[in-house]
């Protein structure tokens, strides 16, 4: 399924199928991100419990940006616990704790949450337009060249999240976890 195609919904969930969600729609963009924050966050989410180690063969963090209002915890919201490298780290990675799967990772102020890939079945997985943040890779050489490789974020991600907000009448809803999680 590519990126741009219009997708009715998309019920999506955890590894063993206790926290279920509806994404609507298709995502903003589809992207892989290669920041230090996201190898890090995976490399320690991946020693938990259970877990399995979910970049890609060269390190990036695949995932659907969609607009908050187009995904809908269907079951299992019990389960959602966030994980913050540090205390005061504005970006949170939610996990479905039932079996430490990563589910989205959501910035502060942002009107959009990055949903992980994996939670697709692999054939109706939404398919990656970019790689993003290169530029933290000590050697990007080894990256496959099948997607543009971006050094940071371009002019066309943040349109792409502007026209996105504006669609959503400049609102930002809130997606309440209650539990934290130390990893």
């Amino acid at each position: 399924m590519s990126a741009s195609a219009t997708a009715a919904t998309a019920m999506i969930g955890c590894a063993c199928g206790r926290t279920r969600m509806e994404a609507s729609g298709a995502p903003i963009l589809v992207s892989e991100c290669l920041c230090d924050s996201c190898r890090a966050a995976a490399a320690r989410l991946a020693a938990l419990p259970g877990a399995v180690d979910r970049l890609t063969a060269y390190g990036a963090t695949p995932c659907a940006e969609y607009r908050k209002d187009r995904i809908r915890i269907v079951s299992g919201a019990e389960h959602l616990a966030e994980f913050r490298l540090s205390a005061d780290a504005g970006t949170r990675r939610v996990v479905a704790t039932c079996c430490n799967t990563p589910v989205f990772l959501e910035l502060k102020g942002a009107h959009w949450l990055s949903v992980y890939l994996h939670l697709w079945p692999p054939h109706t997985r939404p398919t990656a337009q970019l790689r993003t943040m290169v530029g933290d890779l000590d050697d990007a050489s080894r990256l496959p060249d099948d997607l543009p490789n971006l050094k940071s974020q371009s002019l066309w991600f943040y349109a792409k999240l502007l026209a996105a907000w504006i669609a959503m009448g400049l609102r930002n809803p809130r997606i309440e976890v209650k539990e934290k999680l130390d990893a």
